[in-house]
This record gives C-alpha cells, sequence and structure tokens, in this order.
C-alpha cells in the first residue's frame, strides 16, 4: 500500500475521475429522447427502443472489455489504464456531438463501452489503499460520485439541451479532456511492482474472470446477489426519461431536475448516513437495509401515478443507497491485492451484463404498454419487473450470505 498522504489524493483524484465521467453520462441523459428523435425520426416509443440499443451495445463494449483492461491493471498497474480510458472517453463525446446519422452515434457508444470499462480500474484503486477499517467507507465515493454525477450531470444536461441537444455531448467531451489532464499530473499509481502478476488471456475474458473468482470462497453467492441488483437497476438508464416524458410530460429540465435530486439524495446518504450506519449496523446488515429500500422506491415509482409523487418516493427511499458499499466491501475482502483488477473486471462483466438485458427488456416493456394499441396503458410496468429482481436478490443475501470476521476471508485464501 502507498503511503497515507498519496492515498489521500489518490483517492480524492479517482472520485474526481468517477465523478467527471459520471458526468459526462448524465449530461446527455435529458436530451436523449429528443436526441433520438431529431436524428431518426422516430416516435417517443421507437425511440425508447433505439435508445435501449445504444445502451445495450454501451454494455456489450464493457462486458467484453471489463476483465481485459482489470486484467492489464493488474499487469502494469492502474495509472496508465486509467489515463488511456479516460481519453477514450473524451473521444467518444465528440463523434456523438458531431453524428449525422444513428449509426455514427452507435460507433461513438461503442467507444464510450470500451472506456467506460475503466471503472472496474477504479474500483481496484479503491481497494489497494484500503483495509478492514475503512474499505466500505472508501467504496461508498463509488457512490457519492455517482450520485453527485448523476445529480449535476442530468441538471447541466438540461439546461444546455435547451440550446440543442447535441450540446450535451460537447459538454461530456470537455468534461472527459480536463479529467485526462488532471489526471495525468497528480494521479499516483498504487499497484506495487511486488502486487503484479502475469497477464493470462484465459483470465482476460467475461467467463474467465468470472470462473477465477470461484477460488475465493463465498463469492459466487455474492456475484449472484450483484447480477439482480445490477439488473433492477438497469431500469432506471433504460426508461426513467421515457417514463417521466410520457407519464408526465416533463421536459428535459425537467427530467434533468428529477435525476438530479435523485442523484443528490444518494450522495447525501453516501456522505453523512453511510459512516455512521456501517459502524453501528455492520457491512452485512447496512447492505440487508439498502436492498430492502431499492425494493420499496422500485415498486414507489411503479406506482407514482403523479409527477409529485416521484419526489416523494426518492425522498423517503433514498436510503437504498447504502446497500451498494457494503456489498463491494464484503467482495473485495475475500480477494487478495493482486487479483483486484480482476475481481472488479468481473464484477463490471457482470454489471455490463445486466445493462445488456436490461435495456432490451425494460425499454420492450415500456413501447408494450405505451403504444398507441396498447391493451393496458401501464408507464410504470419497468419497474415492477425491476423490484421483483431486488425481492429475488435480498431472499439469496438473507439466505447466503452470513457476516464474516475481519480479515477470515482473506485467511482462508491465503491458506
Amino acid at each position: 500500500m502507498i503511503d497515507p498522504k498519496s492515498a489521500r489524493r489518490g483517492l480524492f483524484l479517482v472520485f474526481v475521475i468517477l465523478f467527471l465521467d459520471i458526468m459526462g453520462i448524465a449530461i446527455i441523459t435529458p436530451v436523449l429522447p429528443a436526441y433520438l428523435e431529431e436524428l431518426t425520426g422516430a416516435t417517443i416509443s421507437e425511440a425508447a427502443v433505439e435508445g435501449g440499443w445504444l445502451l445495450l451495445v454501451y454494455s456489450g463494449m464493457q462486458l467484453l472489455f471489463a476483465p481485459l483492461i482489470g486484467n492489464l491493471s493488474d499487469r502494469f498497474g492502474r495509472r496508465p489504464v486509467l489515463l488511456a480510458s479516460v481519453l477514450t472517453f473524451a473521444l467518444d463525446n465528440l463523434i456523438c456531438a458531431l453524428a449525422t446519422t444513428y449509426w455514427m452515434l452507435f460507433v461513438g457508444r461503442v467507444l464510450a463501452g470500451i472506456s467506460g470499462a475503466s471503472f472496474s480500474t477504479a474500483s481496484a484503486y479503491i481497494a489497494d489503499v484500503s483495509d478492514d477499517s475503512n474499505r466500505a467507507k472508501n467504496f461508498g465515493l463509488i457512490g457519492i460520485a455517482f450520485g453527485t454525477g448523476f445529480a449535476l450531470g442530468p441538471v447541466l444536461g438540461g439546461i444546455l439541451g435547451e440550446f440543442g441537444p447535441r450540446i450535451p455531448f460537447y459538454g461530456a467531451a470537455a468534461l472527459s479532456f480536463i479529467n485526462f489532464v488532471v489526471a495525468f499530473f497528480l494521479l499516483p499509481e498504487t499497484l506495487g511492482k511486488e502486487h503484479r502478476r502475469r497477464f493470462e488471456w484465459k483470465r482476460a475474458n467475461p467467463l474467465g474472470a468470472v470462473k477465477q473468482m470461484r477460488n475465493y470462497p463465498g463469492i459466487g453467492w455474492i456475484l449472484l446477489v450483484f447480477f439482480l441488483y445490477w439488473q433492477a437497476h438497469a431500469v432506471y438508464p433504460a426508461v426513467w426519461s421515457f417514463v417521466t416524458s410520457e407519464r408526465y410530460g416533463w421536459s428535459e429540465g425537467q427530467i434533468g431536475l428529477s435525476l438530479g435530486i435523485f442523484g443528490i439524495c444518494g450522495a447525501l446518504v453516501m456522505g453523512f448516513v453511510l459512516p455512521r450506519v456501517v459502524p453501528r449496523l455492520g457491512e452485512w446488515k447496512s447492505g440487508a437495509v439498502g436492498l430492502a429500500f431499492t425494493g420499496l422506491g422500485l415498486f414507489g415509482y411503479a406506482l407514482a401515478f403523479q409527477g409529485w409523487m416521484v419526489y416523494a418516493v426518492i425522498l423517503l427511499t433514498c436510503i437504498e443507497a447504502l446497500a451498494d458499499p457494503p456489498l463491494r466491501s464484503i467482495a473485495a475482502a475475500r480477494v487478495p491485492p493482486s487479483a483486484q483488477g480482476e475481481l472488479q473486471g468481473a464484477l463490471s462483466s457482470i454489471s455490463s451484463f445486466t445493462t445488456i438485458i436490461g435495456p432490451l427488456m425494460f425499454t420492450q416493456i415500456f413501447s408494450s404498454f405505451t403504444a398507441p394499441g396498447a391493451t393496458v396503458h401501464f408507464a410504470g410496468a419497468p419497474y415492477v419487473l425491476s423490484g421483483f429482481f431486488i425481492v429475488l436478490a435480498l431472499a439469496v443475501y438473507l439466505a447466503k450470505l452470513r457476516p464474516m470476521p475481519v480479515g477470515a476471508a482473506l485467511e482462508s485464501v491465503a491458506s
């Protein structure tokens, strides 16, 4: 582990990298329906399906490249991989801003998916500078970055979108380039040469990375919980903009505001509630509470028939943000330093797989329940299905995962 001063600087810079990357993704969310309608001439139901395909290719590239990038970071270090990923993301958004056809936009999303695999390296970076006493808290930085990025990104995207649906893409490209410059000069390396391992192609693919995790005790059930959890969460990027536009007639600015409040509430939970709850309840109980409130929130959005109800659900169930950091910490504690990149690559592959299935599933359900000839008109239908995924995840979590003594998992690995 690097010295405490460098570790603090590294944590801050990784937070900035994640924050600006998330802003770059979220900034385009409010304008995506209008942009697709302008670019393709589609109706909103058709645009939702086209948006689903864009999310699918983004996630597909993450699925393929996250294990590769995670394994490369275990071999060559975290810093060069993060820098390359951030620069690629800047180029992607510039291509999307200049797109004249749907297929140019599609190519841009391919590059975005490849660069988005850097999230696994950022997570491994956090694991490098953490121990049992602060791991859950440090992984909370990911949630704070996601929360604040998704809070400010949609708001900024909604404002920029008033000047045209392409402008937010230019904004995302600028943020990513600034991100690259800051990281190039200030980001330290965290993986010492003594902890690096030989690169192996058989481990640098989605199946190989997940299979490798079987060597560590208890990881299989955690991966299953993550799969169900992320499958449910895929509903938000897939249909939030489309549901609120169709159901409440919200503008780009209103969509951005709702996502902003959703994100900032999650960030506040990460920043102020998580550090107080985990020491009292422990990681396992905190994760269970987060999963339970995630399910309540999803069923709440399904039944939010008026716009103000969305904000009520956000405020009442934002404690759901407690789920992710404890789950990540439980997983990271069971894997040695030389395999943290591989673990995070496997997790990113699972996340990407769910966001391949999710957009197609949830946008098709939305389209089926909102099309002019729909037998039952119910825009909240995708949220009902995602709520059932969380119910199943919580059942697996309670039945198959139990709290482990500090350090016990790694001791079992070492033996």
